[in-house]
């Protein structure tokens, strides 16, 4: 029988998977190589800065018609994947499964992680500080509600380091046992997702109780113990739980967007496109904030961000976050932390990292 153009088309693409294959398992030998390298030399398998290079190079050899955040997806599985082959890896989040802290995990690091569920951010910090090979994912910000304050509790006193940094695209939906609104008494959700999404429940549920816990997930497990109640939380938790999804994508904003910080022992290398968060304090006397900050614009350094944090002892004053883009280790970096370091009370540097990929 003759051959059609689709018998021909699918002949050189299983042609091309065979190809595939075998490149994807010499590469997978390579990976375990570099394994037994890293181990002699007691180098952790995570290495930020060399897997942020591993992207860039992906990106400037993409010709299409792959995107690039789908090229991505594809190298983020194959990433993973040579990381378990080299040593088995774990990952502490806010959880419990389905979480956003959960979906922000998993696009970081894959699916050949394990993934370790713990109830408080503080509870993800301790984790990561008494284990040696165990990593955290936190929220540090989100695009809509600001800063995610027990993350910067944690930040002033931990002895780990920002070592990346994540945006995930937050789609809220309602979810509960009904299929309906009719009959919703009590809507369950962390309160930064009930904050996202205020203006919509305040119009199509608007006698529903609104009950704060400790995470999107936490809340899905109370409306599948309460027929009358409901909870805010990513699609994700509504298919893993088995909810009816109520209503979709009824976050408030649409550009609605989470920040997370990947936190561990060590510090990242330099990849030449970076970013390092700082804390600091000034003395409380006029003036003296402004004096800090002009060593970021005498050395040309784009400030990204900057959160006052009030101190708890000492009434109206404050410490503050600040983000900037450069690495520790460049020179014009050096000189700016070295003079904030003479006009500030104290400073701490928190990390610096590979700047993530904007949602």
């Amino acid at each position: 029988m003759k051959k059609t153009p689709l018998d021909e088309l699918r002949a050189a693409v299983k042609e091309r998977d065979r190809e595939l294959v075998r490149l994807l398992n010499e590469r997978a030998k390579l990976a375990v190589e570099i394994g037994r390298v890293k181990a002699g030399q007691n180098r952790p398998v995570y290495d930020p800065a060399q897997e942020a290079e591993v992207y860039a190079r992906l990106e400037a050899l993409n010709e299409g018609p792959l995107t690039g955040p789908a090229l991505r997806d594809v190298f983020r599985e194959i990433l993973s994947q040579s990381r378990a082959l080299q040593t088995p890896m774990t990952v502490a989040y806010l959880g419990p499964e389905a979480s956003f802290s959960h979906l922000a995990a998993l696009s970081h690091f894959g699916r050949q992680a394990r993934y370790v569920p713990a109830a408080t951010i503080a509870a993800v910090f301790d984790a990561a500080e008494k284990e040696k090979n165990v990593w955290g994912v936190v929220p540090v910000e989100n695009s809509t509600e600001g800063a995610v304050k027990r993350t910067l509790d944690r930040l002033m006193a931990t002895p780990l380091a920002i070592r990346a940094e994540r945006f995930l695209r937050i789609t809220l939906c309602l979810m509960a046992q009904r299929s309906g609104r009719r009959g919703i008494r009590r809507i369950y959700s962390h309160p930064q997702a009930l904050a996202q999404c205020q203006g919509w429940l305040d119009r199509n549920v608007p006698r529903a109780e609104r009950l704060e816990v400790a995470s999107t997930a936490a809340a899905v497990r109370k409306a599948l113990a309460e027929k009358d109640a409901a909870a805010v939380g990513s699609p994700m938790a509504a298919e893993a739980y088995g909810l009816s999804a109520v209503a979709s994508g009824i976050e408030d904003s649409p550009w609605n967007t989470t920040r997370f910080f990947v936190i561990g022992r060590g510090e990242s290398d330099p990849t030449g496109r970076d970013k390092t968060s700082i804390l600091f304090g000034t003395p409380h006397v006029p003036g003296t904030l402004l004096k800090a900050l002009e060593t970021l614009a005498g050395e040309g350094l784009n400030m990204t961000r900057i959160e006052s944090y009030p101190l708890r002892d000492r009434r109206w004053e404050y410490l503050f976050f600040v983000d900037f883009l450069g690495h520790r280790r460049d020179e014009k970096v050096r000189r700016c932390l070295d003079a904030m370091a003479s006009r500030t009370t104290l400073i701490k540097i928190l990390g610096s990292y590979p700047q993530g990929e904007e949602a």
